[in-house]
This record gives structure tokens, sequence and C-alpha cells, in this order.
């Protein structure tokens, strides 16, 4: 098999890929691209129907591509982040090869570069840097197995839109920002949705004037680092409860009991044809309802000490989910469940990389990208560094400083 000399490789062609690719351009740096999928913006592809972002269309700042749109407060749809992601591939013609899937990556017999391996082909650079992302895999208890095969079981990922679901009931397992979106859209739709609650908190969309995310860079949120967590396990915490939807709103468990939503606990197992579920409820709605009186508690304190001449804003919020019943054991039968949406995020596999570098929670130890192994690096993770690695407001941020390293330690550039 014939290897490939190249200066440097990028894993993965979403939009931390693009945005090193354009770095590495505009340095006039020798790089080729390797997407295992066959178009621009193959995740977001993936999303359903009715999906927007959750961040303002401001927030979009790619290296040389900010958003410049006539809609700045507003969020991207679907197909709206694949074109923006395909007119910034076209800003610049990245190098890209399409349908190339990384099989394995290791270092060189003189360890002074890595060779990486596709099907066909074998490449060899100074440096390389994986931008897969973190978001790799849906992640679906093992205990799903134990539903009857009469209920149709869907991952978030699978979702498109409701009239795709068999009639019936829908119990969606998660409520996070996909979750709590998806349980909202088929409630909208007609259909009873039981939905189990976990551990997202939540985050007005707007609050005193401003967008909630405008106040989340305000408070330094977004730019919390990694070290400043209790835990580096805090890093894969849910992202809170907010929508992108009909212009942005917010996500309250308390109204979605209101509009008939039938909330529950923490889902553990299924016996029996029954959802076996946590009594803990209660204990998740108070961990929402303090998270968002702490945002603007925050808010609060930053006006009055900023000094800034913003509308007050009585808040008064909706506490209908206490009026529910805590239940420990769902019966799906009597309920009428006939499809289960499992809104239980994602997982990782870094596993092919041959090489030492991988924490307890086999994700990939680095300091803002940079390995202790020289010319090997990591972009777009989340939490990477920043809360906001993950996304267009900050994986530019992460991808200039690795593009930066890479200039200074590799003297190589055609």
């Amino acid at each position: 098999m014939a290897t490939e000399q190249r200066d440097t490789i990028i894993i993965g062609g979403g939009q931390a890929g693009l945005a090193m690719s354009y770095l590495l351009t505009q340095q006039g740096r020798d790089h080729v691209v390797l997407e295992k999928s066959q178009r621009i913006g193959e995740s977001w592809r993936q999303r359903w129907d009715s999906f927007t972002l959750v961040t303002p269309n401001w927030q979009l700042k790619l290296p040389g591509f900010p958003y410049q749109g006539n809609d700045p407060d507003g969020f991207l749809s679907r197909d709206e982040v694949v074109a923006y992601l395909q007119d910034y591939a076209d800003l610049f013609a990245p190098p890209i090869r399409f349908g190339t899937e990384v099989i394995s990556l290791e270092q060189n017999d003189e360890e002074n570069g890595y060779l990486v391996y596709t099907e066909d082909q074998v490449y060899e650079a100074p440096n390389v840097v994986v931008a897969v992302g973190t978001f790799q895999m849906p992640d679906i208890p093992d205990f799903s197995q134990k539903v009857s095969d009469e209920i149709t079981q869907l991952h978030s990922s699978e979702y498109r839109n409701p009239a795709d679901l068999p009639e019936g009931s829908v119990l969606v397992v998660g409520s996070g920002q996909s979750g709590c979106q998806m349980a909202q859209e088929l409630n909208e739709n007609g259909r009873q949705v039981y939905l189990c609650t976990g551990s997202a908190g939540r985050l007005p969309r707007r609050y005193r004037g401003k967008d909630g995310m405008w106040w989340a860079i305000k408070l330094g949120i977004v730019d919390e680092t990694v070290d400043e967590l209790d835990s580096p396990e805090e890093r894969f915490d849910a992202n809170p409860q907010i929508s992108g939807k009909d212009g942005g709103q917010d996500i309250n468990l308390h109204q979605f009991a209101r509009d008939g939503i039938r909330l529950l606990g923490h889902l553990e197992d299924f016996e029996d044809g029954q959802a076996v579920l946590e009594t803990d409820l209660y204990e998740n709605l108070a961990a929402g309802d303090e998270q968002a009186k702490m945002f603007r508690q925050g808010v609060d304190k930053y006006i009055e000490k900023a000094g800034l001449d913003v509308p007050e804003e009585d808040v008064t919020e909706p506490q209908d989910g206490y009026d529910q019943d805590e239940i420990k054991r769902l019966d799906l039968k009597k309920a009428g469940i006939t499809t289960i949406l499992w809104a239980t995020g994602f997982d990782w596999d870094f596993s092919w990389i041959d090489l030492p570098l991988l924490d307890e929670y086999d994700y990939p130890i680095q300091e803002r990208g940079i390995t202790e192994y020289p010319g090997l690096y990591f972009l777009g993770l989340h939490f990477m560094h920043k809360l906001k690695s993950g996304l267009f407001l900050g994986v530019g941020e992460d991808a200039e400083h690795i593009a930066q390293h890479i200039a200074k330690h590799t003297l190589v550039v055609h």
C-alpha cells in the first residue's frame, strides 16, 4: 500500500476540520482533510426536520467567516447550518477527500511523525489534527434490549418528525435540549408524551432585554475552562434546556406539564413490560428551577455592577410539574406507548488511536488541543478547553491556537 507524504493531516471535515483547514490555507501550509462522509455538513444533515441551533446567529464565528446575514438574533435551521458550512468551504476550497474513513493512527518508526491508515491509503505527516468531535455514536443503555419488539425504539439521531412514528403514545428518555424539543414537538402534534427527566438544567432564552447566550458571555460562563471545574467529569454534564424554535423560546418542564406532557423521574430499567423509574422528578425539577434562578441573579448582579440601562423583569415561573405524582413504574402497554425515543446523548471512541493518550473517561488528554506527542492535536471536542470549544462560537479560537503552534514548531511549508 502506497504512503502519501503530507505536512498536516486533518481527520474530520466538520466545522472544526474546516476551521483548521482555513487557517492552514492562510499559512500556505500543505494539508489534506480526510472526511468519512460524502459531503459537507453530514452530521448536521442527520438532525430532525424542525431542528434549529440553540445559539443565535451572531455566534457563528468560524475563522474568516463570521455571520453576515440580516437576522443576527435568529437561529439557523438544519438546512441553513449545512448551507453555512458549504458556503464556508466554497470560500477557500479546502482539500477534502470525501468517503475516506480513518481506521487507525500511530507514530511512525522514527517517532517524528504519524501514520494515518485508511482502507486503501497510508498517509504520513509530522502533524495530525484529530477533529472528529465528541458526539460520535448513539449512547443507548443495554436494558433497552428488554423492551418488546412491538415497540419501536429510536435514538434521537434517527428521529425526523412525528409523522414517521407509529400511532400511539411516545416515551421520550432524556430531558436535555434534544429530548425536550422533540417532546414538545410530539405534544404539539397531538401525541401523548411521557418524558423521563434527568439532570439537565435550564437557561432563560431571554432575560432583561437580551438573549440568554448574550448574558452567558458577559458572565464568563462560556469561557469557563476545564481546570475551573470541580471535577473533570463535569465536562460531560447535559447542556441546559433552551430552544431556538420560532425565533427562540424557553424550555420549561413545568410548562410541559401544563401542556399535558407526563413528567417522570430518571429511567432505571425495564421489567415485565414496565418502565422502572427513580422517584427523583421533583429533585430534577428543583435543580432546573434553581439553575435558572441563579442565572437570573447573576445577570442582575452584573447589570448593577456594570451600571447597565436595561429593563427590569419580574419573573413568575409555573410550578405545574410539582402537581404531577411521582411514580415508580409505568406500564408501557396500558400507557399506549408504541415508541421509545432515546434522547440519551452520544458516546465517543478514540480507541483507533494507537497511543496511550486517553484519560479515565477514555477522553483525549490534551491542553487546549495540544498533546504530549509533538505534532498531534485535537480540535472541536466538547469542553476541550472552554465550555464553548465545541461550538461555532469557540472552535475558531482553539483552531487559531493550534495553527500558531504548528507554525512555530514545524518548518515544512509547501
